[in-house]
């Protein structure tokens, strides 16, 4: 079966119906309650890893696109561990419906002592201009992580690209993904985001005649919106 193309909406109303978003009450690490919750671990059915894929192939070949790099070798990289089947998955998309070949690879969180060694495996990213594919940011901690083992590695960083931003203020008044902007320099985009989720709830309760719910969980995010949003 032909995998379609990439929309927010289509891929929204699959992770609901498959329990990865949910909407209610969600206490954040930071301590803020959230209104809803996404949780990329139960991306775990080929129909939602492959619209994830996707996503991810159609948003790279466009950034290739724009940047006239078309002909350029493209490397991909997949934050350990929910990242790693990301990045995978990714690849073969890519060349299924761009014919893009990328080159993939993923860090281990442990440093392998023996065999090949060391804690990166796949596609030698030495030299090499490095997009990070992850599930999403939140403070920017995991992925400044990610970022000091590739430049170890030797790799530049050419962009990052999560399924999701929440669009919130980390300790000031720019959001984790805005600040990785403002140190890299390089493009960092997401798939979806919190204003795509207020829209999905919009056009749900328009969409319906009894939406007193959906009313109340659009209410909810607009108002966290405000609070903590940017």
């Amino acid at each position: 079966m032909h995998t379609p193309s990439f929309t927010a909406h289509d891929f929204i109303q699959l992770a609901l119906d498959n329990q990865v978003l949910k909407f209610g009450e969600f206490v954040l690490k930071s301590g803020r309650v959230s209104p809803y919750f996404f949780n990329a671990g139960l991306l775990a059915t080929g129909e939602m890893l492959s619209l994830l894929a996707r996503g991810y192939a159609d948003a790279l070949a466009e950034q290739m696109q724009k940047a006239g790099d078309s002909d350029k070798e493209l490397v991909i990289f997949g934050a350990a561990y929910k990242g790693i089947p990301f990045v995978a998955a990714t690849a073969q998309a890519l060349w299924l419906h761009h014919g893009i070949n990328a080159e993939w690879g993923y860090n281990r969180k442990e440093v392998k002592t023996h065999g090949e060694g060391g804690n990166l495996v796949g596609a030698d990213v030495s030299g090499k201009a490095v997009w990070i594919l992850d599930d999403v940011i939140t403070a920017g901690t995991a992925m400044r992580e990610v970022i000091e083992i590739l430049e170890a590695a030797g790799a530049s960083v050419a962009g990052i690209l999560v399924a999701l931003d929440r669009k919130e203020k980390g300790q000031g008044e720019l959001s984790a993904i805005q600040e990785l902007v403002a140190n890299l320099q390089v493009p960092v985009s997401a798939l979806v985001d919190m204003d795509d989720l207020i829209g999905y709830l919009a056009s749900e309760q328009s969409a319906h005649q009894d939406a007193t719910e959906i009313a109340d969980q659009l209410a909810k995010m607009q108002h966290y919106r405000t609070q903590y949003g940017v």
